[in-house]
């Protein structure tokens, strides 16, 4: 079991994972402890995920310009500022208002689990924990992240299906006329749900097509995708636009649009 230095524990040498399959999602763990976070991210990354730290809110905010991570695993107290206002921080903020976020701390008590959940956080782990259990969480949050995808490889988002094996997308059932270029830009956007996409890293994901095919013409394709799978292409609810930052394609769509 693992405390918080704060707590006055001991941090003891923790049991790697054995055979852990690997799960190359990234995470950032935020906690001023470095020893504690020293052994958290060595038994995370023996279990196949990719881990940065920041020991502070400012490290953190800057770490997240700087790369994209499907979760962050959150302390409360920390040396510039509480979690909790982060975490308000994220929730207020376009480009990481869908950002998975576990609450990691010493303040366990229930009020502060309520308080951190109705902020906005996935899930909350109090100090001490097992790693197991982090572990555990965190695969947790990850598969209930993933796009739902059934036996023959269909991404289904309400009406809108996606079959990558047949490399093509259905609305209402019915095939949307789309180029093969703008069908793999709709699965690197399908494939993130909720995350914001910044054209660089569209571009990073899309590596091997023709550079014509795509440069500076990411919002021409985005255009055209619309068009075929927005029941209003000027008022879209499946990939919408974040001012400044990219793309990110809706979790929830049709009638749970408000919601995504």
């Amino acid at each position: 079991m693992l405390e918080s230095r704060s707590a006055g524990a001991e941090v003891h040498r923790l049991p790697f994972p054995s055979n852990a399959p690997l799960m190359s999602a990234r995470l950032l763990l935020i906690d001023d402890d470095a020893r504690l976070t020293g052994m958290v991210g060595d038994y995370l990354r023996a279990a196949g995920f990719e881990v940065s730290a920041a020991g502070s809110l400012a490290q953190a905010r800057e770490a997240l310009t700087q790369g994209r991570f499907e979760l962050i695993v959150l302390d409360l107290m920390l040396p510039d500022g509480d979690g909790l206002d982060f975490c308000r921080w994220l929730r207020g903020d376009a480009r990481w208002r869908h950002q998975p976020v576990l609450m990691l701390s010493a303040r366990g008590e229930p009020m502060d689990r309520i308080l951190g959940l109705e902020l906005g956080a996935d899930d909350y782990l109090a100090k001490p924990f097992e790693p197991r259990e982090l572990q555990a969480r965190i695969k947790a949050l990850l598969r209930r992240l993933e796009p739902k995808l059934d036996g023959d490889e269909v991404l289904r988002f309400g009406r809108l299906d996606i079959d990558l094996a047949a490399r093509v997308a259905r609305l209402d059932g019915r095939i949307c006329d789309l180029t093969s270029h703008q069908f793999d830009l709709l699965v690197v956007l399908a494939q993130s749900p909720g995350r914001v996409l910044s054209r660089d890293q569209i571009m990073d994901a899309l590596k091997g097509h023709p550079l014509e095919a795509f440069d500076r013409s990411i919002d021409v394709h985005i255009s055209r995708i619309r068009a075929v799978i927005e029941d209003d292409p000027k008022n879209p609810r499946r990939v919408l636009t974040v001012r400044g930052a990219g793309y990110v394609f809706a979790r929830k769509q049709d009638a749970d649009a408000d919601a995504a």
